[in-house]
């Protein structure tokens, strides 16, 4: 696993610098170090620093994209913690990566911590005999939960899909004895560490939100009875997206209300009642997608992250976008990578030396790898949400 560190303090001149002085020192820095350096920008990435990104994306993409490069020996990741893992992970461990602040976290991912994780584990076994359970984790979790997953049979999955690996899991995941029960229907999953994404993914898939249960690692057996664990399909850990759980039914309302011919797009980790009411709802790489393919006169409401909302509706003047809530839906822990961050680290390898570096153990990188690795190797159709909603069905 990685070692979690404090950020140190930014050296005072940083934060003296002018936008247009720093603007000059990171031009020069990226100059200096030339086709050594790679520097990673995600989605939801301030535009100030995604002006100086090589590449842009998701996390998992760009991490794919960072391995891709011949030559490269830093990659400064300008998003979050779990994303820095990701990138050392899939990367020659020659290379060095580098998150710009170590305060850079994610609150999803750390909603799920090992020791809460072997727990859960032990409890479901002991409590659903004759089932095989089958850990499936988001690509938003911390390496270690990654290569718990890798260990026990699981995968990894993004928003993308996510579809595709559950339905792999549900035949049974990786091993010999999940493909056996899953002959009688005895496959559990447990993913984590985000439950809307689980559930509006699972019930898309036609498992009913009575054979859902949530996990809540704070409480015994999860805050559940034995009886609704071993008849749950589907074990949901207790995390959620700080930025996405934002969006609520009643922001939809309005948009119909105020906007009839506008269209409803969110992101799979919104709660249940936001997607069933939403028009389409998908990864962001999807929601991009969407937005370049639409036509000129297109009216979209997104309910994702406010950096990439704002960053679409500068590229498509031509249509008219908005979030879909007007509350501050941004991710503030990657707001925590801004342009002072990014000139001290550049320049401190221009100097030869490597502050914030993320290194992944070797036991993690190794299971971490064969849950990513399980993940490219599923082959799926990548359907995005079905929101179709049976009458009067509720979810807390």
């Amino acid at each position: 696993m990685t070692t979690r560190v404090w950020q140190q303090p930014l050296p005072k001149i940083y934060t003296e610098l002018s936008d247009a002085e720093l603007r000059l020192r990171i031009e020069a820095a990226r100059e200096a170090l030339g086709p050594k350096l790679a520097i990673l920008g995600h989605h939801y990435q301030q535009d100030a620093v995604i002006d100086f990104a090589d590449f842009t994306g998701d996390s998992f993409e760009l991490s794919r994209k960072a391995a891709d490069q011949k030559g490269v020996e830093y990659v400064v990741f300008c998003g979050v913690h779990f994303m820095a893992e990701s990138a050392d992970i899939l990367t020659d461990e020659s290379v060095r990566v580098i998150l710009p602040d170590l305060g850079a976290g994610c609150s999803m991912a750390d909603m799920a911590n090992l020791d809460q994780t072997l727990e859960c584990w032990e409890q479901l076994k002991a409590f659903c005999p004759g089932q095989v359970i089958v850990p499936i984790t988001y690509m938003n979790s911390s390496a270690a939960i990654k290569a718990f997953v890798g260990e026990h049979g699981g995968a990894v999955c993004t928003s993308s899909n996510c579809r595709d690996v559950l339905e792999w899991a549900f035949r049974g995941g990786a091993t010999e004895e999940g493909k056996r029960a899953a002959k009688f229907g005895a496959v559990k999953i447990l993913f984590f560490p985000d439950q809307h994404l689980g559930r509006n993914t699972a019930y898309a898939m036609g498992v009913a939100l009575d054979q859902m249960v949530v996990w809540d690692p704070r409480q015994d057996l999860g805050g559940n009875t034995e009886d609704d664990l071993q008849l749950a399909r589907v074990v949901l850990w207790k995390g959620h997206c700080s930025v996405h759980a934002l969006f609520r039914p009643e922001h939809v309302d309005d948009v119909r209300r105020k906007h009839p011919d506008m269209k409803v797009i969110v992101h799979p980790e919104c709660k249940w009642e936001v997607v069933q009411k939403a028009d389409m709802a998908g990864s962001t790489a999807y929601i991009v997608k969407q937005i370049e393919a639409a036509p000129p006169g297109s009216e979209w409401a997104i309910g994702t992250e406010v950096h990439l909302v704002n960053r679409l509706k500068n590229q498509h003047p031509e249509q008219k976008i908005v979030v879909l809530s007007d509350c501050q839906c941004l991710c503030t822990t990657m707001y925590r990578i801004d342009p002072p961050h990014l000139c001290w680290v550049l320049e401190n390898l221009v100097d030869g030396k490597v502050v914030n570096e993320i290194k992944v153990d070797a036991h993690t990188r190794q299971w971490a790898t064969v849950a990513l690795e399980r993940m490219l190797a599923i082959k799926g159709t990548g359907n995005p949400i079905n929101k179709i909603q049976p009458a009067g069905t509720t979810v807390d």
